[in-house]
């Protein structure tokens, strides 16, 4: 893309916040049955703004994880910085799950029926990953958390609770518990 300046740049910017706030809120209610032009319509752009920026529906579902990304990283490494151990854990899990619950979204595009592209976003997830990873294990070596627990398995305790949020609010309910299923034996 070729820039005249700083305000194409920030026009840009703006086209590309107004796309994604246009197809979070249509992806929320329709799914994928969403087409391309009914998001430029939404964003009140055209559609050749919209392919400039994503190349197709994909790229656009990746954008809305990485949007959303960036601020559970933030979150990550907030409840990192807690003291003890399992309150991290609880924090980082339950802050993840409680951000991500109004943003249908967000969680229609880590759902839905094709795995995301990470390539756009992999250092987001990455980051994210990586503290993930260090509260897990903190809950672990303290005694906190099964020694058979792993990241990975914090991420199927994310998918599972979000794909229970849509109309329902028990969600809070099935996560206490598995969280009393993982919990350490002696804990």
């Amino acid at each position: 893309m070729t820039t005249r300046g700083p305000s194409l740049r920030a026009d840009a910017r703006r086209n590309r916040e107004a796309i994604l706030d246009a197809a979070s809120e249509l992806f929320a209610r329709r799914g994928e049955s969403v087409q391309m032009d009914e998001i430029a319509e939404r964003a009140g752009l055209g559609v050749g703004t919209l392919y400039r920026h994503f190349a197709d529906k994909q790229a656009l579902r990746a954008a809305i994880i990485g949007r959303r990304f960036e601020a559970m990283t933030s979150l990550a490494r907030s409840a990192e910085q807690i003291e003890d151990p399992w309150t991290a854990f609880e924090t980082l899990l339950y802050g993840y799950l409680e951000s991500a619950q109004p943003d249908a979204a967000f969680r229609f595009a880590l759902l839905g029926p094709q795995e995301p592209s990470w390539g756009e976003i992999d250092a987001e997830k990455t980051a994210f990953a990586a503290i993930v990873e260090r509260v897990v294990q903190r809950a672990i070596d303290s005694g906190h958390l099964r020694t058979d627990f792993s990241a990975s398995d914090f991420v199927l305790i994310t998918r599972g609770a979000m794909a229970n949020m849509t109309g329902r609010e028990d969600w809070r309910r099935h996560l206490t518990l598995q969280l009393e299923g993982i919990r350490a034996a002696d804990r």
